[in-house]
């Protein structure tokens, strides 16, 4: 199943006035391209940068908003969003591509649910009548506190009585690529299991905004949830590692980690935890560790209780396997923070 967006959002048959949140993440630094490019008159409520809160954004952020007004203030701050954000104008849509930076459970319900539940709020008194979230597929089995926070919200966005369109993406582009400089230094692919434990349709930033943009437009995208992956056939951890060892010129070599090892360290965090509060934050990220490393980012079969590959939309141009070759080509560098995990 395809849908055939193009990669570049088309210009926007009719234009709006467009407030989008997490503008300064991986997506929503392509979103908002994606946006300008499409007509739409975009503006943007960005937190200052934590380090250094007289700074405004890096260039090269500022450069990726190029075209979009820039406001700033708090967005874990009802007022703040309101006042500073919306500042009493009328707005037609919301993107919101929120995510917690970390997905520990304080996080989580911050920002990918409570903050989005205050925009929510904004949006309605200023004349929106359209939410775009960026959700995630992995909501589908909510064993973790920020798929629940997630969920939470789009269960909200849904009763709200708002047309909204519900993007749940498979895996990103930046999430797959963190062992290249392990293989460039003659190190093993890591696998947890056989490495076929899972697969995944990942998909590109830039095919991942132009896809959230054309929410806009595309009636057929609206009161909808929409999982959405990239084009090609969905790849297993194996075939990335192989893929990429042929990129390199090099043999492959694989090192196979257990799953029950990830099981233990998860134990052995959750009980020191109840000690050390800041263990239980590594344990919740080992828990996601795990989550990632034991299901597929596919849609799930509600009747099977198994992903399925031909279930999951394809959308786009660019591939896993185009990137891997532009980051060895010294084309793109990847800047994974804090979620990676190799």
């Amino acid at each position: 199943m395809t849908n055939a967006i193009p990669p570049s959002a088309p210009i926007s048959p009719k234009p709006k006035r467009v407030m989008v949140l997490g503008a300064t993440g991986t997506i929503g630094q392509a979103t908002v391209p994606a946006l300008v490019a499409a007509g739409h008159d975009v503006v943007c409520f960005l937190r200052r940068p934590a380090h250094n809160p007289n700074l405004l954004q890096p260039i090269k952020t500022l450069t990726a908003l190029r075209g979009a007004s820039l406001r700033y203030g708090d967005i874990t701050d009802p007022r703040s969003i309101e006042q500073d954000g919306f500042a009493g104008e009328r707005f037609d849509a919301v993107v919101s591509c929120l995510a917690s930076r970390t997905g520990v459970p304080r996080d989580a319900w911050a920002i990918d649910h409570t903050a989005n539940v205050d925009a929510l709020a904004a949006a309605q008194t200023s004349g929106v009548s359209h939410f775009v979230l960026l959700s995630a597929i992995c909501v589908q089995k909510p064993l973790l506190a920020f798929q629940q926070a997630k969920l939470a919200f789009e269960t909200l966005l849904m009763q709200s009585g708002m047309t909204y369109s519900i993007a749940r993406p498979t895996a990103f582009f930046k999430s797959l690529s963190g062992q290249i400089d392990r293989l460039k230094k003659g190190k093993p692919f890591l696998l947890f299991g056989d490495g076929k434990l899972t697969a995944c349709k990942p998909i590109s930033d830039g095919d991942l905004g132009a896809y959230l943009a054309q929410c806009l437009d595309d009636e057929n995208l609206h009161n909808r949830v929409l999982p959405i992956g990239g084009p090609g056939e969905a790849i297993t951890p194996r075939q990335q590692g192989e893929h990429l060892f042929m990129l390199l010129g090099k043999e492959p070599k694989f090192s196979h980690v257990p799953v029950a090892l990830l099981d233990a360290i998860i134990k052995t965090l959750s009980v020191s935890g109840r000690i050390v509060p800041s263990l239980a934050d590594k344990a919740e990220l080992a828990r996601i560790g795990r989550y990632y490393a034991t299901e597929s980012m596919l849609v799930l079969d509600p009747e099977s209780g198994r992903y399925d590959a031909a279930k999951t939309p394809s959308t786009g141009s660019e591939t896993l396997f185009d990137f891997y070759g532009r980051i060895i080509a010294g084309k793109v560098s990847v800047e994974r923070g804090d979620h990676a995990v190799f």
